[in-house]
């Protein structure tokens, strides 16, 4: 059947109408398909630089123990996020502080004091430690009942705020928290290893010239102070307690006062599969006397050095030896006190004014 010119107009109209929606269509298609593309590219990249870790969902004191309700795990950007965030998530991944029969031990807090509870059967029981023993106990029927935890509590360092990031520096093991007597000291009249670096774990030992020798602080981390980029060749930092403050002060002393000792440092090999040697120096009857007057030491300090120095063979090892060494050097042994002290005091300004002096030029740069 023939048709009309405006018949065939209107039809190749129509199919021209079909053919560019097609094409629109095909081109809206096509974009849409490489924006999901992209969208999921995106996505993967993003997934593949997110790590999984730890923020803290309340306010945290310094010391306090950590529990897994303060805890919340979030996926965030690596980028974003110190390594040791997650270099050592199995410590916080495995983490659950429980009684022996599986009971979780969480956290409340009442006028903004945190404390521990355990539900037992049910009821709820406030945590207690004591002090003497550092075992966890309940009040029970008017008893004391002692609880055995299932893991070590992890400790806050520092006190911390809601959403804070949790990192392997701000979190201790809980028979590894710094006690209140801590000190940054400096040293720099010991001799050091070669290959000494800061995160090394050491002892701090006395060798005199008749053979003995002695530890006078044990498994310490070490710090190596960095001026204008170097590490110090002589001088390094130490965390120590009151008490190992004074005995370092003895050795010192002594090894000042007899010709031929040396006060060194020796590196532990494996220090995370090491214990610490137990520290066998005899201070003399001064310090510590000193030591069980100190009000700065904690009580629990106060206890084992008492005990220590009640041992006669402490006593005997210090008159039989170091106390005998030093009387050998009369009036020497004076001036070598005199002499050396001096020096060391002229390497501790040197070292602080290179010290400053490349804190100085860095600002200026």
């Amino acid at each position: 059947m023939a048709t009309n010119p405006m018949q065939r107009k209107a039809r190749n109209s129509f199919l021209l109408g079909m053919l560019l929606m097609l094409l629109i269509a095909s081109l809206v298609i096509g974009l849409l398909f490489m924006k999901l593309m992209e969208f999921n590219k995106k996505e993967q990249e993003e997934k593949q630089a997110s790590v999984k870790a730890y923020v803290l969902n309340q306010d945290v004191s310094s010391g306090q123990v950590i529990t897994t309700d303060m805890l919340t795990k979030q996926e965030v950007n690596k980028t974003l996020v110190p390594s040791n965030a997650t270099s050592d998530l199995s410590i916080i991944e495995n983490y659950a502080l429980q009684d022996k029969e599986g009971n979780e031990i969480y956290t409340k807090y009442a006028n903004n004091e945190a404390t521990l509870y355990i539900k037992i059967d049910n009821k709820e029981y406030e945590l207690n430690q004591e002090e003497e023993t550092e075992n966890y106990y309940i009040n029970k029927n008017n008893e004391k009942q002692y609880i055995e935890l299932n893991n070590v509590p992890l400790i806050a360092k520092v006190t911390m705020k809601k959403n804070t990031l949790i990192t392997t520096d701000l979190i201790a093991k809980g028979n590894s928290t710094m006690q209140k007597d801590v000190r940054k000291q400096e040293y720099n009249m010991i001799v050091l290893p070669m290959d000494l670096a800061t995160g090394d774990y050491i002892d701090i030992r006395i060798m005199l010239p008749t053979g003995q020798d002695y530890i006078v602080v044990s498994k310490k981390e070490v710090e190596i102070p960095n001026i204008a980029g170097v590490d110090s060749s002589d001088t390094i930092w130490v965390n120590l307690s009151e008490d190992e403050i004074l005995h370092m002060s003895c050795a010192i002393i002594d090894a000042y006062r007899i010709n031929g000792s040396k006060l060194y440092v020796t590196k532990y090999t494996e220090a995370g599969m090491q214990e610490a040697a137990i520290p066998t120096y005899p201070a003399s009857g001064e310090a510590t006397a000193l030591l069980q007057n100190d009000p700065n030491i904690l009580e629990k300090a106060m206890n084992e050095i008492k005990n220590r120095y009640s041992n006669t063979n402490a006593a005997e090892l210090r008159n039989d030896y170091i106390n005998s060494a030093i009387n050998a050097q009369g009036e020497q042994g004076q001036t070598n006190i005199q002499t050396n002290m001096s020096e060391s005091i002229t390497n501790s300004k040197n070292s602080r004014k290179e010290y400053l002096d490349s804190l100085a030029g860095t600002s200026v740069q």
